[in-house]
């Protein structure tokens, strides 16, 4: 498990840092199908341990960071995410608890029903009724501004009709039918291009061109589903009656919505919408459930991420049969081998799927796939594709087990499996994908934060021989980088001051990027913070490890055990002559602060705007509290940023503190919690 954790940690950072470089910095470093690897890995993890799923992690947020392209647009009304419902059991625990919290004296609830469209969620602002902006979701605070994209949408009105207030603010999806789609791809044929791989993600694309003639080209189309900020505007007192005027204003309304009172109307609606979803021309994901009165919307309010009134029913995963074409064996950063299936392609669950996690050897035996076999693909929303199980009647007489492999595919070393442990590794630490994963590890965000080292740099460089460890990167050659074709004066340059700029990271985060088993970001900054120094780390003993708040005998024997290899101990002599920091940051910074915290376990969720959240984690344990990733009976308060999902549940079930982030920065300074 904690490995696990600290290889999904490994993952959300990497994934990160490329949303920042594509969305951002208009640079991407990486193919998409080398990104899709890396959200496939971290989606296959996540589903093999599900406490450890987070509602900022990657597989859960709704839409992306802002592109530099594009002009930032803050909502003045932010747009939440909503939670969902896998099942019938949790949609009507969901109902139950809004009428709990309603209570006896509330009038009835009634229920409206629309469908959950599979697009990109927008926001339309109209003044005096003309449209004046139209931005993405974005982080649900801040948008990117696409006015002059979606004007080019032939569902949207420029002007409203007749009786529109000052201003309206509609929210709804952009998306592309299928119909549209399949022309598209039809058209991208004939012309030798490379087709599109799903509605969604083409609609997504072609909203943010840069030249808004080529989204004009991609037939998009928009539903409007939800009111933002109104000034001035009628009296409204139904959620559906708010898309009635919509709709008498000239906006499109999907005619798919309803109004029950009875709950379960609502699941046989479900139902019947679930069976019928291949019958409309555009995708559909779910069923979003609000309650319809106004006033009880109000009542209700919201959670730090989402409507209180309302959730999204996802549908059932979709199951296909397909062709397993062969098992392979991929080696990660750390020398994990792990096995996947490559699938003859198949549109599942939304998407086109051509390989499907097979997590470790044990799993491959226990479902007895094999290459040739007709599987039982699932697909559930955003989760990885899984390889269920055979089709033993398609199955052919010659067929045999798979074997997992006793030679690297990387680099030809031995694969070895340690006693008790499910996972399979390369023994060569020199193994070409292992040296590339450690590099780019280290170079990522979350840890040295090394701009210019992406994984095709990092590649070029490893394979040139200029790096072959991390500690390389401080005496990279400048003048034969120079000479390589691509690195002009200005990229050397950047490349020069990015390494010098990360000589200055604090312990915690090169405790992080040397990829020391079992510690993730938390662990290391608990480990900088504890020890103040990377030689004092050094030369404690396990016992005085495994003392610190926080640390088992795993963690302390790994650490312990890491640092005293003869190449590690080499490593970190190479980059203490390199003048790498090895102070911790309260070391480094000289402040010194007071531990008004002990004893205290505060957990972090959500996305919060004054700090990261692994900052946020550092500055608890730095006042010698706790900060662990879920909420417990013990948890003495939960901060709640923008995005804070289930843990907020689990708060409030158990009655545990939630605060915001004025009263969290007054924790911080005071050590006490608002009355």
């Amino acid at each position: 498990m904690d490995g696990a954790a600290a290889r999904i940690d490994e993952l959300r950072v990497l994934i990160d840092h490329h949303d920042q470089r594509y969305h951002v910095d208009d640079a991407p470093e990486i193919p998409d199908a080398d990104y899709d690897a890396l959200l496939a890995e971290l989606r296959a993890l996540e589903a093999e341990h599900p406490d450890l799923v987070t509602p900022g992690s990657p597989t859960q947020r709704a839409g992306a960071p802002a592109r530099s392209t594009f002009a930032e647009v803050a909502h003045r009304v932010p747009m939440r995410s909503l939670d969902n419902a896998f099942d019938v059991d949790e949609l009507r625990a969901w109902t139950e608890r809004v009428l709990r919290r309603l209570g006896d004296d509330a009038p009835p609830v009634a229920w409206a029903c629309e469908l959950k469209f599979d697009g990109l969620a927008v926001s339309l602002r109209y003044e005096d009724g003309v449209l004046v902006q139209a931005a993405t979701r974005g982080d649900g605070r801040v948008g990117e501004d696409v006015t002059a994209n979606v004007r080019t949408i032939d569902d949207v009105p420029d002007r409203l009709a007749d009786g529109a207030p000052p201003v309206v603010e509609v929210r709804g999806e952009v998306y592309m039918g299928l119909t549209a789609f399949a022309e598209l791809n039809a058209a991208q044929e004939q012309a030798g291009e490379k087709t599109y791989v799903n509605p969604r993600n083409t609609a997504a694309g072609s909203l943010r061109q840069k030249d808004a003639a080529v989204t004009a080209t991609r037939d998009l189309s928009f539903w409007a589903y939800q009111l933002g900020e109104v000034v001035d505007g009628p009296e409204q007192d139904s959620h559906l009656g708010t898309l009635a005027w919509l709709d008498a204003l000239g906006l499109p309304v999907d005619a798919h919505r309803a109004r029950f009172d009875d709950v379960d109307d609502v699941v046989a609606h479900v139902a019947t919408v679930e069976a019928a979803r291949h019958d409309l021309d555009y995708e559909i994901d779910g069923v979003v459930v609000k309650v319809d009165d106004l006033a009880l919307q109000d009542e209700l309010g919201f959670t730090a991420r989402a409507p209180r009134w309302a959730i999204a029913y996802k549908l059932p995963p979709e199951e296909r049969t397909t062709r397993l074409l062969d098992i392979e064996v991929s080696i990660g950063p750390g020398g994990q081998a792990t096995p996947f299936a490559r699938l003859e392609p198949v549109f599942v669950g939304g998407s086109t799927v051509a390989a499907a996690t097979l997590h470790n050897a044990d799993q491959v035996a226990a479902k007895d796939v094999r290459p040739g076999d007709v599987v039982v693909v699932r697909k559930a929303g955003d989760v990885i594709p899984e390889v269920l199980r055979p089709v033993l009647a398609e199955r052919s007489a010659d067929s045999v087990p798979w074997t997992f492999p006793t030679d690297c595919p990387a680099c030809g070393g031995p694969l070895v499996r340690p006693e008790g442990e499910a996972a399979t590794f390369c023994a060569n630490h020199a193994c070409p994908r292992q040296v590339r994963g450690r590099i780019e590890h280290f170079a990522s965000r979350g840890a040295m934060d090394l701009e210019g080292f992406g994984e095709q740099r990092v590649d070029l460089f490893v394979s040139e021989g200029l790096l072959v460890d991390v500690a390389g990167v401080f005496a990279l050659d400048y003048d034969r980088i120079a000479a390589w074709d691509g690195f002009g004066e200005t990229s050397v340059e950047n490349l020069r001051r990015a390494v010098d700029a990360a000589r200055d990271r604090p312990l915690g985060r090169l405790l992080f990027g040397l990829r020391i088993p079992h510690v993730g970001t938390t662990v290391a900054d608990v480990l900088a913070s504890a020890f103040g120094h990377l030689d004092a780390l050094v030369v404690a003993d396990v016992e005085a490890i495994e003392a610190v708040e926080g640390l088992g005998p795993i963690i302390a024997t790994s650490v312990h055990g890491w640092l005293r290899e003869e190449r590690n101990a080499d490593l970190l002599d190479r980059l203490r002559t390199a003048g790498v920091c090895l102070e911790a940051a309260e070391a480094a910074g000289g402040d010194e602060v007071e531990p008004v915290l002990a004893g205290m376990s505060v957990v972090v969720t959500g996305t919060l705007s004054s700090r990261s959240r692994d900052e946020a984690k550092a500055a608890i344990v730095a006042r010698g509290g706790k900060s662990p990733g879920s909420v417990s009976a013990k948890t003495t308060a939960l901060v709640a940023g923008e995005g804070g999902g289930s843990k907020l549940a689990k708060a409030e079930d158990l009655g545990v503190p939630v605060l915001d982030e004025a009263a969290f920065e007054r924790l911080l300074a005071t050590g006490e919690l608002p009355a």
